[in-house]
């Protein structure tokens, strides 16, 4: 009577209502979660990816997902460390989970009592949460300075005119300027689309970055980012001489058969682009590397920092605050503009 009852109210515990078991039940809860993250625009390839994970992460756990303790989530985090995981691989491990952990208590956690006797209480808190961020070393590594970048674009430039496969260093070249000045992260460039580029919109024209990073289980979050620094050139190039080398589908950064390329070929593409350049390990940087300049290098040169926020998508001022890296000598480059303007001022009013 209970099951006929919860789905007259809740519509969409029907598939739940012969499940009598916590091993049924828990699946059921899976597959409607499933249907929740298609709801909220998540891709495809972002789904079939958490499900196992969540899979394994609840196996290692060894108990239904409303009886896992804080006991259960230190012991499986730990081992997960143990087991040599990067702490960005451990945080996205409990990360899938708070989320599904979120959706059964919020869709089924009446049920879940009513059937199995439990009232849930969220098991991750603060002190088991890795702390976010990509590694221990990208976390200390400084950004690249202006000067090193220069330095990268026009070795990337010479590599078009040399290259055996000209559309693809092109695009490589398009798509690293592109994550520098448009501060992206690697799977918002992956997907986005030729009719993303806006170049008529506004005085530098724009991106619409549809499959921006959303907070916790928020789905997708858009942006329009504007082209700065000659960005708006750039792809203006591309569109016209190179994209169309890929053929005619939607990416706007094709692989050679045309489709989208992955998130992990930027970084991959990236990588091999330093070794090319024959840059030392302290010359080396990631793509996030360069979101993290974007932010660092704005900022240096004036601009607000709720603007930076807004370029990068950030919820929290606080998180674009922890992406500004100033260089060694920024109080006194700061002084010293300061007392220009100053002095400025008063040669004007004498």
């Amino acid at each position: 009577m209970v099951a006929v009852e919860l789905r007259l109210i809740d519509g969409e515990a029907e598939a739940l209502g012969a499940a009598v078991g916590p091993v049924e039940f828990e699946a059921g809860c899976i597959e409607r979660w499933q249907d929740s993250l298609t709801a909220r625009a998540f891709s495809q390839r972002t789904i079939d990816g958490s499900v196992p994970v969540l899979e394994r992460f609840l196996s290692r756990c060894g108990r239904p997902v409303w009886q896992v303790s804080r006991d259960d989530i230190d012991r499986v985090m730990a081992d997960l460390s143990d087991g040599g995981l990067a702490a960005s691989t451990r945080s996205g491990y409990l990360q899938i989970f708070k989320g599904f952990y979120a959706f059964v208590e919020a869709r089924h956690g009446v049920e879940v009592e009513q059937r199995f006797g439990v009232v849930m209480v969220n098991p991750v808190d603060a002190f088991n949460s890795p702390v976010h961020v990509g590694s221990g070393l990208e976390a200390s590594r400084p950004p690249p300075t202006p000067q090193r970048l220069e330095d990268f674009f026009a070795y990337s430039r010479e590599q078009i005119a040399t290259a055996r496969k000209y559309g693809t260093a092109a695009r490589d070249y398009t798509l690293f300027r592109t994550l520098y000045h448009a501060g992206l992260r690697s799977d918002e460039a992956a997907r986005l689309d030729v009719t993303d580029v806006h170049l008529d919109r506004g005085p530098f024209g724009k991106l619409h970055v549809r499959f921006g990073k959303g907070t916790r289980t928020s789905g997708p979050r858009a942006r329009w980012v504007p082209l700065l620094d000659g960005l708006d050139l750039i792809l203006g190039w591309y569109l016209a001489e190179i994209r169309p080398r890929f053929g005619t589908g939607p990416a706007l950064f094709c692989d050679e058969g045309g489709g989208a390329i992955h998130r992990g070929t930027v970084g991959n593409r990236l990588r091999a682009a330093l070794v090319g350049e024959q840059a030392g390990a302290e010359g080396h940087f990631s793509p996030h590397g360069l979101r993290h300049a974007c932010a660092t290098h704005n900022y240096e040169r004036g601009v607000d920092l709720v603007a930076i926020q807004q370029l990068l998508g950030h919820w929290q001022i606080g998180t674009t605050m922890r992406y500004v890296t100033p260089s060694s000598t920024f109080i006194e480059d700061a002084y010293r503009r300061a007392l220009s303007a100053n002095l400025a001022q008063l040669e004007g009013g004498d």
